[in-house]
């Protein structure tokens, strides 16, 4: 076997185990906020539980992910027909709209300071914690589709991305839409359980 064919071999089964692996991967962040999610409820029996309205930062931010992960399906969409110039745009808007959804984050947690919910010291309390550290590990998993999006952003610019090339761009597809569904959970689960 030549050089060339081992490499083509390599490459074959690079993108055969791909897909498998990242759900795999998917897998276990799901079991991580299983757990976190079983501790809020679990925790739910304190004394010293507080319950409080979501901010309304929170319903901002979730309408920025969906529409992300709508902006990011009709990319590749726009991609399978090798529109490459809407396909990278929707794909950017995508990205921005990542972005807004970090920074409605941030704001909603401004908003639960500001009204008198604090995540450590004194005045502390077990359940804002708990969604502090929840949503904290959520972010932390979008700033990593947000690095995906930048890695495939850049990969659609230098043109790799074909109709018939598009393992990058759905890899990091399924990751960013897990990442939607998993704060869909999220706030679902913040806004019924209390």
């Amino acid at each position: 076997m030549n050089r060339a064919q081992v490499d083509n071999e390599l490459r074959v089964a690079k993108r055969k185990s791909a897909k498998p692996m990242l759900w795999v991967s998917l897998i276990s962040m799901v079991m991580f906020f299983a757990g976190l999610t079983s501790a809020y409820i679990i925790s739910m029996k304190r004394d010293d539980w507080v319950t409080f309205d979501l901010p309304q930062a929170f319903y901002v931010s979730t309408v920025l992910i969906v529409l992300s992960s709508i902006t990011l399906f009709l990319s590749h969409r726009f991609l399978k027909q090798d529109k490459l110039k809407i396909s990278f745009i929707l794909l950017s808007l995508t990205f921005l709209l990542g972005l807004g959804f970090v920074w409605y984050q941030y704001i909603g947690f401004e908003q639960l300071r500001n009204s008198g919910l604090y995540f450590t010291g004194p005045g502390s309390t077990v359940s804002v914690s708990l969604l502090l550290i929840i949503t904290f590990m959520h972010v932390l998993h979008l700033l990593g589709g947000i690095i995906v999006l930048i890695v495939v952003i850049y990969n659609h610019f230098k043109k790799k991305y074909s109709s018939a090339d598009m393992l990058g761009f759905e890899l990091g597809g399924i990751f960013w839409h897990f990442v939607d569904v998993l704060w869909i959970y999220l706030f679902f689960f913040f806004y019924f359980i209390r």
